[in-house]
């Protein structure tokens, strides 16, 4: 493993690598297939989040912001054509995150066959939680994932749901970019995703390993 502080992977971490569709029950509730290969797309260090440091923001002309909370995989050394089998060994951590999207500009998107940038990569896109060690999650392939806005839960699934497993993922993916220490490899949302609107609140949680808060307001 680097000698990096992992805890720290948010301000030195170079790339975040995405999966869409990696729920069976949220690709049905999109009406989306479900994939036989793993959608794949980026999002920038700017849209890191981290929990305390400021409440998440709608971006200009969004009408329907969406959370989505995912499991985030903490890459520890570098992937580079990697099996399945030494995928765990090369993996440092983990951490709880909120793939925000702006719904209205994804749909837009899609109908013009345009890349989903706009919708995924804005300023506060991506609220993460403090990185979680592999002492303290030792199965991340069944752990509980959930969301409340307001109180009311929103999302309750399990990683055990993924369409594709963690090491599939990592492996996959190195054999087209090569992850680095620190990068983020966020693994797909169970069902419920939903709207949130200014002065909601988000709480978001792992198991009972960790949880996170954050204000919802539009940005002006």
């Amino acid at each position: 493993m680097s000698g990096q502080n992992f805890a720290k992977f948010v301000h030195w971490g170079r790339n975040i690598i995405a999966v869409g569709r990696n729920y069976r029950d949220h690709c049905l509730e999109l009406g989306n297939q479900v994939p036989t290969k793993p959608l794949l797309f980026m999002k920038p260090p700017s849209a890191y989040l981290e929990v305390g440091t400021g409440p998440i923001q709608i971006p200009r002309g969004c009408t329907d912001m969406h959370h989505e909370v995912e499991l985030g995989v903490v890459i520890g050394d570098t992937c580079r054509d990697v099996t399945e089998d030494q995928v765990m060994s090369l993996i440092a951590g983990y951490t709880l995150t909120l793939d925000m999207t702006a719904r209205d500009f994804q749909e837009d998107a899609k109908k013009r066959g345009n890349p989903w940038t706009m919708a995924k990569c804005f300023d506060t896109a991506l609220p993460v939680s403090r990185f979680i060690t592999t002492k303290e999650l030792t199965n991340p392939e069944n752990v509980k994932l959930w969301c409340k806005v307001n109180d009311e839960i929103r999302q309750n699934g399990n990683t055990a749901d993924m369409v594709f497993s963690i090491p599939y993922l990592i492996s996959y993916i190195s054999q087209y970019f090569t992850l680095q220490p620190g990068d983020l490899v966020l693994t797909g949302t169970p069902a419920g995703v939903g709207r949130v609107v200014p002065g909601d609140i988000i709480i978001a949680g792992l198991g009972d390993i960790v949880s996170m808060k954050f204000d919802i307001i539009q940005r002006v």
